[in-house]
């Protein structure tokens, strides 16, 4: 908002002073987010495991900041329910529950049914376009054998689609989603392919050339239903004689 007495805008290369008990005293505005996307970056592209112990130091290490900055990325991560804070025991990689991975999929399914619906609508041939071009990187990353990048550019077509409705809004709330979709993967094994989803993928773009909302619903739920089912939600009872080998 524009105000007579709102303050001037930091410029982006302006210090933020910390007080910590190492030397680093000062960090460059923005360091917080940029630990904060590269450890989700990392946790999508399967570079980082669920349950990976997230220390301070080694982090405050690597990207040359105090522990201070460290700890308000893990906590705003926290918050995002990607990573998980225990007194004494530190930050980890979060391990969602089948609960919650239920929860996260259900959740999905209706805001991208509604989603795809309302693009029909008003989607552009500029914008059809854009999705071809995002498709063919799709392949290319599955032809290189590219994991992280075709991790990452197969979540991204689902960011991609609510920035065309110009909501910033759902298109973050969609990141988070899809960040804890892709840890979920990770903790349950989904054995959903690559070639799979980017196939799925074509056929939604399909419908929305054609503007056939029915069918854009019906595909893009499909396609979510068929990444959730590949999920080991429903793991058999353990058989206690194989699995406890006496001695």
């Amino acid at each position: 908002m524009n105000t007579s007495n709102t303050q001037p805008v930091k410029r982006r290369n302006s210090l933020h002073v910390v007080k910590d008990h190492d030397s680093r005293v000062a960090a460059p505005a923005g360091a917080t987010q940029r630990i904060a996307e590269s450890i989700t970056n990392a946790i999508v592209e399967r570079r980082l495991m669920p349950g990976t112990k997230l220390t301070e130091q080694k982090i405050a290490d690597i990207f040359k900041v105090s522990r201070t900055i460290v700890r308000q990325a893990l906590n705003q991560l926290s918050r995002e329910h990607l990573v998980t804070l225990e007194p004494a025991r530190g930050a980890a990689v979060a391990m969602p529950s089948i609960e919650e991975a239920r929860q996260v999929f259900e959740v999905r399914a209706m805001i991208e049914a509604a989603m795809v619906r309302q693009l029909c609508t008003r989607i552009t041939d500029t914008q059809i376009g854009q999705l071809r071009s995002h498709l063919r990187d799709e392949q290319e990353a599955i032809r290189r054998t590219d994991v992280s990048g075709r991790t990452r550019l197969l979540a991204d077509f689902h960011v991609l689609l609510a920035r065309m409705l110009g909501n910033e809004v759902l298109a973050q709330w969609l990141t988070d989603l899809l960040s804890r979709s892709s840890l979920i993967s990770l903790m349950y094994q989904s054995s959903h392919s690559a070639e799979h989803s980017q196939n799925e993928h074509e056929h939604i773009v399909d419908a929305l050339e054609k503007r056939d909302a029915r069918a854009a619903v019906r595909l893009m739920a499909h396609h979510i239903s068929n990444v959730e089912r590949n999920l080991r939600l429903d793991p058999d009872s353990p058989h206690l004689p194989t699995a406890l080998r006496p001695f």
